[in-house]
């Protein structure tokens, strides 16, 4: 059996500087050595006041350059290996963003499609807990297993839950990966370092969608 897990970095509107919105994935064998990996480095590294947090973001303030780099290469170290999906806001349809549910559930599907054809039996495939304009989450579920399971083998069977980052160290390593990899794309300091650090573990390029070409 493998885990994949998925988490996103930006939003769809255009309220902030983000130009970029990104999906990132690893997918692991055992989720529990990357879960305990993570959580000792979290709480031999990382300032005391921090280290009892049930959560620590890529994206907090309170992280200085040189624990944020160190982090990062940890993160790569464990062999998390890696596939993600960017697009640039401003491509995206304004039909697709009248429907943000589906818009974000279709996303995920384009990174699980990367996965294609798996060579495991069973997937289990956990995102972050994220508001779903328009859908439930058992719709969410429902529409990504009727999008997969016709490309998966016979037998192959996919499980998917939504998780609270804070409750799960896994969620917190790929919200990492995909900062690091949305500071790329956006082109801030440093972040053409952060890829590097992370090419290794890069199963495929990123895959751009809503490229001005596919319209």
């Amino acid at each position: 059996m493998a885990h994949i897990f998925i988490d996103e970095s930006g939003h769809f509107g255009s309220s902030n500087s983000e130009k970029c919105f990104v999906v990132g994935s690893f997918i692991i064998g055992d989720p529990s050595k990357t879960e305990k990996g993570f959580k000792k480095w979290v709480g031999s590294k990382f300032p005391k006041k921090m280290r009892s947090q049930n959560e620590v973001k890529w994206s907090s303030t309170r992280i200085d350059l040189a624990l944020r780099q160190k982090t990062l290469k940890h993160i790569a170290d464990m062999d998390v290996r890696v596939r993600y999906v960017y697009l640039y806001k401003k491509n995206i349809p304004t039909q697709d963003l009248k429907h943000q549910g589906l818009l974000y559930t279709n996303i995920i599907g384009e990174v699980l499609e990367m996965y294609l054809p798996p060579i495991h039996k069973e997937l289990f495939i956990i995102c972050d807990q994220r508001k779903l304009p328009g859908l439930t989450q058992m719709e969410f579920k429902n529409l990504l297993k009727s999008r997969l399971q016709p490309k998966l083998p016979k037998g192959t069977r996919i499980n998917i839950s939504i998780v609270d980052s804070t409750s799960n160290k896994n969620i917190q390593i790929v919200d990492w990966i995909t900062g690091a990899l949305a500071w790329y794309h956006e082109k801030k300091p440093l972040g053409n370092e952060y890829y590097r650090m992370l090419k290794n573990n890069l199963l495929d390029e990123g895959r751009e969608i809503f490229k001005p070409s596919e319209f």
